[in-house]
């Protein structure tokens, strides 16, 4: 074998230690996996990491480190938004390395080839995966785009209807949770009809992804002062936004969806309807005369 330079040397170091560390993170979640068919394939996936790392070392002959905090992060990650999106998030990090693989090839002809074999096999494995919560994607689409949609509405209508932030968490707040759980019986309802023996936990996913949005567009009322109605309009409007922006994020990453089609829809339906909302509120008050 001909002597590889230092550069790709380097390149060969950081991708071995990639491997290694991401062995890390597969076997750290494993743990916490209850699962036993997921558990399994996440060992089996954190030992074709070590045997990636394996195949790096026989050209560099180094033994490298783990990158602790990135083991860390991602551990975090998985606790906090589960351990699918963790993991696709990890390797779409990953398939970004093109250019490296691209400087390695003319010292290192099979460095590519090794790495899509490696990734083709990967992403085989993490479709295997079925956690839980992923199964309830579409019951939190349904609580989280219908709060996003009759409650930013309803607190546009209310804000310049009433022109007090006191009064507009208040009816915020009674309509919030009794649309909560309007919600969540009706697709519990649904999903019995349907012949569902998760129906009950449908329904509390979908009450959960309603009661949290619920909370979020409401708090901006209930922290400012009862004057400042605008400017908690302002912010409730861009807590829209930003949930909108998070939740198909997550989604695009989890579930391989098309992240820029999924949040145009979303936000131009919640804004669309906020903003006949608002104007609705301003008719009606006018109408009917009431000056709060």
């Amino acid at each position: 074998m001909e002597p590889i330079s230092e550069k790709a040397m380097a390149v060969l170091r950081g991708m071995q230690r990639d491997e290694l560390t991401e062995h890390h993170i597969y076997r750290r979640i494993a743990r916490r996996v209850k699962d036993g068919k997921n558990r399994e394939v996440l060992l089996q996936i954190g030992d074709d990491e070590k045997s990636h790392a394996e195949r790096w070392k026989e050209y560099t002959g180094e033994d490298v480190k783990p990158r602790k905090l990135r083991i860390l992060w991602f551990s975090v990650i998985s606790v906090l938004f589960g351990y699918t999106f963790a993991l696709k998030l990890m390797e779409r990090g990953e398939s970004s390395a093109g250019n490296a693989y691209e400087k390695l090839e003319e010292e290192v002809p099979e460095a590519r080839k090794i790495a899509e074999e490696e990734n083709s096999h990967e992403q085989k494995l993490l479709g295997v995966l079925d956690e839980e919560r992923l199964r309830y994607v579409g019951s939190m689409v349904l609580g989280l785009n219908d709060a996003l949609v009759e409650l930013s509405g309803t607190l546009a209508g209310l804000t310049f209807a009433m022109r007090r932030t006191d009064l507009v968490a208040l009816s915020g707040l009674i309509t919030g949770i009794a649309a909560t759980l309007s919600m969540a019986s009706s697709e519990y309802l649904s999903s019995r009809s349907e012949g569902r023996p998760d129906a009950l936990k449908s329904s509390v996913y979908t009450g959960i992804a309603y009661l949290i949005t619920v909370a979020l567009l409401v708090l901006p009322y209930l922290l400012l002062p009862a004057g400042m109605y605008l400017t908690a309009l302002f912010i409730m409007l861009a807590l829209v936004a930003l949930i909108i922006l998070v939740f198909n994020y997550y989604i695009s990453v989890a579930q391989n969806y098309n992240f820029k089609r999924r949040f145009g829809e979303m936000a131009a339906i919640s804004m669309g309807v906020a903003a006949l909302s608002f104007a609705l509120g301003l008719v009606v008050k006018q109408f009917l005369g009431v000056d709060i």
